[in-house]
């Protein structure tokens, strides 16, 4: 066999050989492990290098070959953009499909509820309950006065009042910062839209403070703009609010204890939060309001009632003099028998659907 043929043949078997190679790699990065469907819950956490996550892969039953894999992650570029993430794979994707899917950042939500008029506190607790954040992680940021600064605009004590309630898509890497920062955002779009419905002039943080305190008081959508007019009236007349959840929120941010019930020590110890001591609003919001509570704030029915009280059930009892309230407290309140067996829960449907959101 003469030179030109033994060149020829080696030149034939390169060929053939890149063409077998090219072709195990096209096969490798479009072929999936198996044709059934088995979904994968498979993490990237961070720090991971591309060939750990491309050996985890491997064990996860996910790819054939780790190498054949890290060799194509580099030759496309994803090696490069692996993102941190919790990702939703499955046995029957082929190799590309999962660097699309472990590059995109696209993690899996699970979904975060906020009530309304729940604290920072109770979201706090309920954060770390679900494994979301750390309670002290997040008060810390709540509490941190640049943060409120650069998202609000204004130097505060605490973002108390714009952790917005709904119910937010979060993931498993979802930071602590990112969780308040998206909370106070929607606070800002909602207040925004709601802040057009109505010509009444109070400070922001005012109308937060009061929202908080009105969401607090009813159980009942429809009495919100009754209860913001007690409210409205009792400050116009420079009359103390006397609201018992303020007192309750001042023993929480003093003690970090919640008390259900208020005595009559309570009543009388002097604390910034407590209405029926200091003048006018309370020295912060004691609760996160929702949009409805915003409005009402805002837009208050027109009213002349100074006085409520709770029939027990969710609802209340409204009134214009001392007089008239005095009697509705004998009959719901000092009644033993008025108050047995009620509670909020037995407000309809229509009336207690926003009270669960």
């Amino acid at each position: 066999m003469n030179l030109k043929k033994v060149v020829a043949l080696l030149v034939l078997l390169a060929f053939g050989g890149m063409v077998f190679v090219a072709w195990q790699g096209f096969s490798f990065v479009r072929v999936g492990m198996q044709s059934a469907s088995e979904a994968v819950v498979f993490e990237v956490p961070r720090g991971t290098s591309f060939r750990a996550v491309a050996t985890n892969l491997e064990t996860s039953g996910l790819i054939r070959d780790r190498w054949t894999f890290l060799i194509a992650g580099k030759l496309t570029g994803f090696a490069q953009r692996l993102r941190v993430g919790e990702y939703q794979l499955d046995k029957k994707m082929p190799p590309m499909e999962i660097m699309q899917v472990i590059s995109s950042g696209k993690s899996i939500a699970h979904p975060f509820t906020v009530q309304e008029g729940l604290n920072s506190f109770e979201i706090a607790e309920t954060l770390q309950q679900q494994g979301f954040a750390k309670k002290d992680d997040f008060l810390r940021l709540v509490r941190d006065r640049k943060l409120s600064q650069r998202l609000l605009g204004e130097e505060l004590g605490s973002l108390e009042g714009y952790l917005f309630p709904e119910t937010y898509n979060l993931t498993k890497y979802t930071t602590p910062d990112e969780i308040v920062e998206m909370m106070v955002r929607k606070f800002l779009e909602v207040y925004t839209e709601v802040r057009t419905q109505s010509k009444l002039q109070m400070p922001r943080h005012k109308v937060v403070i009061l929202a908080s305190i009105i969401e607090k008081e009813t159980g009942a959508e429809v009495e919100r703009p009754l209860i913001s007019s007690v409210f409205h009236n009792r400050l116009g007349r420079n009359m103390r609010l006397q609201s018992d959840p303020t007192i309750m929120y001042g023993i929480l941010d003093a003690t970090g204890e919640f008390k259900k019930n208020i005595t009559r020590e309570d009543i009388e110890n002097h604390s910034a939060y407590n209405t029926y001591r200091v003048n006018g609003l309370p020295k912060g919001p004691i609760g996160n309001p929702g949009r409805e509570a915003l409005l009402a704030t805002l837009k208050p029915a027109d009213s002349a009632y100074l006085y409520f009280v709770s029939r027990n059930d969710g609802t209340h009892v409204f009134s214009e003099t001392l007089q008239q309230h005095n009697k509705a407290v004998k009959e719901f309140q000092l009644n033993r028998h008025a108050r047995e067996g009620k509670s909020w829960r037995d407000l309809d449907e229509s009336q207690r659907a926003n009270k669960r959101k």
